[in-house]
């Protein structure tokens, strides 16, 4: 997704929040922000992933300040549009609500 955009954020919930992580992925430490994702819970088979649920909350956290590179390389890294796709959530940070990018899981990634 290259071009020029507005620094996105992106909640993440599984190996994405270790920043060793990160670095292997972006090349550097993302800046994180706790946050919590109500109405899906977090599963895990071969990798983690979320799943609508009404009485559940997922804890994660929103990656701050990534530009139109790293986002392309979160995207390879979830293997969009295989196993992920990026769609539009808001999660509450504790003090306020923010809307970002949250990986998604597509059938194919589902039991």
């Amino acid at each position: 997704m290259p071009g020029n955009h507005p620094p996105t954020p992106v909640f993440v919930y599984g190996s994405l929040l270790d920043r060793a992580r990160q670095r292997a992925v972006v090349g550097r430490e993302l800046r994180m922000l706790p946050a919590r994702l109500a109405g899906y819970e977090r599963r895990r088979g071969r990798y983690f992933y979320v799943v609508p649920h009404p009485q559940a909350e997922t804890a994660g956290a929103i990656l701050l300040d990534l530009d139109a590179r790293e986002l392309a390389a979160l995207d390879s890294y979830e293997d969009v549009p295989n196993l992920y796709t990026r769609g539009l959530v808001t999660v509450d940070t504790g003090t306020g609500e923010i809307c970002c990018w949250c990986y998604l899981p597509t059938a194919q990634l589902l039991p």
